[in-house]
């Protein structure tokens, strides 16, 4: 069912939801679903709603013109997106192949509702597996002593594609601050560890040294610094003093490739809304 989500953040106050509630009603719009979340420490409000498209008179642009005034009143940032409108995606990955595997498999079989406009790599393993999909792969080659014409080649891709999210999808370099910022909350990256434990390079190996019984994956939006951008999803596995490095690699693989697809999905479906450094992510 093709449905238009009205996504909206703004400083807490009475009456924003009966004003969005009556405004939707007036229009006819049948809402499918509603969440809503106040938090008391920032002082703001977030609201996602799903309106049933075939239920307005409006498309994008007259509903975006009739519901200005509202956001105006109550200062909202908001945005509504279409269903039927798919995202598109470019995914970016290095020599490890799991989590690109995973999510062109979900992409493959219709459970991620998205474009993939191509992928990108500083490498050529994956070229066979995703062409085989019949995905354009670019192989851009990250020289150590001079990052910037790779990463300025990757840019352009990106605009090229008209991608609306990228994803790390093991991708093993750095971006840099010109590209975090051109990409802001448009860049999903997987890290292999429970942030902000761990950050940085081989994070498994660290927390073997340090002895953690649980290790993780953690799925969260690109900033300039490294590790520390707002967190979009995570989840943990079990481990004890018998398992080696290689044993938490394994482990950890699985973890990594659920988290990424989890945030991925929630970021498709317009379920992720960031204030400052955290996120509200409604279910």
């Amino acid at each position: 069912m093709r449905t238009f989500r009205l996504v909206i953040a703004c400083p807490d106050r009475v009456g924003i939801v009966a004003k969005v509630s009556n405004f939707l009603a007036s229009y006819n719009g049948w809402i499918t679903e509603a969440s809503h979340h106040s938090d008391n420490l920032s002082g703001w409000f977030f609201m996602r709603h799903e309106i049933r498209a075939d239920t307005l008179p409006l498309e994008l642009d007259a509903f975006r013109e009739a519901f200005a005034p509202i956001a105006e009143e109550f200062a909202m940032d908001w945005r509504i997106t279409d269903s039927a409108q798919k995202k598109r995606v470019v995914l970016m990955a290095s020599r490890e192949s799991h989590c690109l595997a995973d999510l062109l498999h979900r992409w493959h079989t219709d459970e991620l509702d998205c474009e993939i406009a191509c992928v990108i790599s500083n490498h050529e393993d994956l070229r066979s597996m995703v062409e085989w999909h019949k995905i354009p792969y670019y192989h851009v080659p990250v020289n150590a002593a001079d990052k910037e014409p790779a990463f300025a080649e990757v840019s352009r891709l990106v605009k090229h594609h008209q991608a609306d999210v990228v994803v790390l999808a093991r991708y093993m370099q750095i971006l840099p601050p010109q590209l975090c910022r051109d990409f802001a909350h448009k860049v999903i990256n997987i890290h292999h560890s429970f942030l902000p434990s761990f950050v940085g390079a081989k994070p498994y190996h660290q927390a073997s040294l340090r002895g953690v019984k649980l290790i993780g994956a953690t799925c969260h939006y690109v900033t300039e610094e490294l590790d520390a951008g707002p967190i979009i999803e995570q989840d943990v596995v079990r481990v004890s003093h018998r398992d080696s490095i290689e044993n938490m690699v394994r482990f950890g693989r699985d973890v990594e490739k659920m988290v990424l697809a989890r945030g991925l999905r929630s970021h498709l479906e317009d379920r992720v809304l960031v204030h400052d450094n955290k996120t509200v992510v409604f279910d």
